[in-house]
């Protein structure tokens, strides 16, 4: 029993290790793209400033929002979006073209430990930028301390993931970087054109809105502003939570299905 338990300790530390390993050489690669780390850093960060003179054409109060839940949901999606999902659209594409997943899949580390590995520096970035943009909101527009923190957090993680995945399976129909940049853009602008990004769910029309709710970033939009707003329901809850996870699920098969590992070219 002890020597099972030993050895458990060991299989998951030995993976802890190559994920931790393979995490440090992406990010080392990933500072050496300035033009990604300019993508994932900045942008997130300097878009929602044209959102808010928008933002001041609405009558959100009408709505029940104000300034502040209308950006900062907003600016957390825009960094998912930016930070992981085009970002790894391109890292997972030029780390196929250059045979570096090809060379991996010869060593210990597991298909999914390679995908995993590769995503978490863009994963830490879009976290770490979500916490910035929600104190600094929240100081900057004087925005009351989340009613349902939880939901936010829940909203965030499960944006992540979806990203992530979503990355993974864009970079599966790029043959290239430099098309990296042309894939990616389908999603990045229905999400920010219809997911309560530029302009909030409710404002739209019921029946608009309704078609919308199913979109993949329109979940962590809802979470995230019901997290400060406090006025999501239990079942509206779930239904955003329930939808995020069909995307992921969506994501996670299409990734084992049509991932390609050797170059395109």
């Amino acid at each position: 029993m002890n020597t099972a338990k030993t050895a458990e300790r060991g299989g998951a530390t030995t993976m802890a290790g190559r994920l931790g390993a393979l995490a440090r050489a992406e990010l080392t690669l990933l500072g050496r793209s300035r033009a990604t780390l300019v993508t994932a850093l900045f942008v997130p960060l300097v878009v929602p400033i044209s959102l808010r003179s928008a933002a001041g054409e609405m009558d959100l109060e009408k709505h029940g929002l104000d300034l502040g839940t209308m950006l900062l949901p907003a600016a957390i999606a825009l960094a998912l979006l930016f930070a992981v999902y085009a970002a790894l659209t391109g890292v997972f594409v030029v780390r196929r073209e250059e045979l570096v997943l090809k060379r991996l899949r010869t060593g210990e580390l597991r298909d999914p430990e390679i995908l995993v590995g590769a995503a978490l520096p863009s994963a830490m970035i879009g976290l770490g930028q979500s916490v910035l943009l929600a104190v600094g909101c929240t100081l900057l527009l004087d925005m009351d301390a989340p009613k349902a923190l939880p939901l936010a957090v829940l909203g965030v993680l499960l944006g992540v993931v979806m990203c992530a995945a979503l990355g993974a399976v864009t970079a599966a129909f790029t043959r290239t970087a430099e098309s990296a940049q042309v894939t990616s853009l389908p999603l990045l602008f229905l999400s920010m054109l219809a997911s309560g990004v530029a302009v909030p769910l409710e404002v739209l029309p019921d029946r608009v809105a309704a078609v919308c709710e199913l979109l993949p970033l329109t979940p962590v939009v809802t979470l995230v502003r019901g997290g400060w707003t406090g006025s999501l329901s239990g079942g509206e809850a779930l239904g955003a939570t329930v939808i995020a996870l069909a995307w992921t699920g969506l994501a996670v098969f299409a990734v084992r299905r049509w991932f390609r590992w050797d170059p395109r070219h």
